[in-house]
């Protein structure tokens, strides 16, 4: 099988040659790049500059010798741009390491930190001395709504103004000519799956611009003004689907939604709340994603304990979910592949990153893996990742020992 009909045959639950594996196909199945750094060094691979495409996580793109080491079956869209050099510009790690980010991010050193503000000279994030990731320090519903200026709103917030590729290369009037011709040629480069990044989150673009604690309030105490906010969200987001799809659609596979609705302990909102706010807005996105590109498979990032909110989710259209998050509750793989492996492709739930991966041997991480198969693979349904990106402390022996094992399963 091509690394495409092993990734679409397990889609349509049939069972393949072998497990599809997906490293970096999309910005939660990636590879901090820190991690990535050491991983290229311990496989004795040559040197080659570290480009981080995703700056808030810090996301390493994954080099064409690893995708083939590792027998990759997927790639992200966002490949096919920002590949000259003029993209990219100078940066450093946090361990010291030199890399490369996209050059429409610039980071400042401030009080001896990292920040980086909106065009307004607003601070919209910062990275302390010490600390891995951006995090989010400006939120600007937080004080008053303006309904009527919320595209604004999104660059005034760090997930949608730190941009990874294609971001500003796609703005303007010839951005869908520009997507479409990306997309093409990188369909006509490869037989990998490709995952078209696309969003439409709706509760996290809430705690985006409100803030969590307010816009649960929101939700909670003034469900008008929240069903007025996520109607204006999704008009903006069935447009920008039918940009995205009118210019792609024919060269994606798979097109990715996200919204993180879960938590360690369960769902961050009752099913009734789901129902209510949530449920018939993704139908709508993703009955219209049907009626552009009936053959694209429909993918929701989902992060935490979603147990309870799947058979709604299932309802409004959602085909596969990410990243399967095992250590929450209600997310047992075997109670999970049971209840709800007919209908939904778990695409993830592979190795968990925050225990297994950063601190067990090699050993540990290979036979963690080999039962979690033994539960996944049977029927199909099933495409490998780890449970969300290999975070900056993961050893990298046991990402080989990762990947050892799903090929050798």
């Amino acid at each position: 099988m091509t690394s495409r009909e092993r990734v679409l045959a397990a889609l349509h639950h049939q069972e393949t040659d072998r497990v599809p594996i997906d490293l970096s196909g999309h910005r939660s199945s990636g590879i901090a790049a820190i991690a990535y750094a050491q991983l290229r060094q311990y496989l004795g691979l040559p040197r080659r500059p570290i480009r981080v495409y995703d700056a808030v996580q810090q996301l390493a793109i994954v080099d064409e010798d690893v995708l083939q080491l590792f027998h990759v079956d997927t790639i992200e869209l966002g490949r096919a741009f920002a590949l000259e050099d003029r993209h990219w510009h100078e940066w450093t790690l946090p361990d010291g390491t030199p890399c490369l980010i996209p050059i429409w991010v610039q980071p400042q050193k401030e009080n001896g930190e990292w920040v980086v503000r909106s065009a307004r000279g607003n601070l919209l994030a910062r990275m302390p001395e010490g600390c891995l990731y951006f995090e989010q320090v400006h939120y600007p519903f937080a004080e008053a709504d303006d309904l009527d200026h919320l595209p604004e709103a999104f660059e005034e917030s760090m997930w949608m103004a730190m941009k990874s590729p294609p971001g500003p290369l796609v703005a303007g009037p010839d951005g869908p000519q520009i997507l479409a011709e990306g997309a093409r040629r990188l369909r006509q480069q490869t037989d990998r799956a490709i995952i078209g990044l696309f969003g439409g989150n709706l509760l996290e673009t809430g705690q985006f611009l409100y803030r969590n604690d307010i816009f649960f309030l929101l939700l909670a105490g003034q469900p008008q003004r929240a069903h007025e906010f996520l109607d204006r969200l999704v008009a903006l987001h069935l447009a920008n689907l039918e940009r995205f799809l009118g210019a792609v659609g024919e060269c994606i596979d798979i097109i990715l939604f996200g919204d993180d609705l879960g938590m360690q302990r369960g769902p961050q909102i009752s099913p009734a709340m789901y129902r209510e706010f949530f449920q018939p807005r993704q139908r709508l996105m993703w009955r219209r994603v049907k009626e552009l590109a009936p053959h694209v498979r429909i993918m929701l990032h989902c992060c935490g304990g979603v147990r309870e909110l799947l058979p709604g989710l299932i309802e409004a259209g959602m085909e596969a979910i990410n990243p399967v998050q095992i250590s929450c509750r209600g997310m047992d793989p075997a109670e999970l592949k049971r209840d709800f492996g007919p209908r939904l492709t778990f695409w993830g739930g592979g190795c968990d990153t925050r225990e297994i991966m950063a601190h067990g041997s090699p050993a540990q991480v290979k036979d963690h893996v080999r039962r979690l198969l033994d539960i996944w693979r049977p029927g199909g349904g099933y495409v490998f990742q780890q449970v969300h990106n290999i975070l900056a402390d993961v050893p990298p022996q046991n990402i080989v020992a990762m990947y050892e094992a799903v090929l050798q399963s």
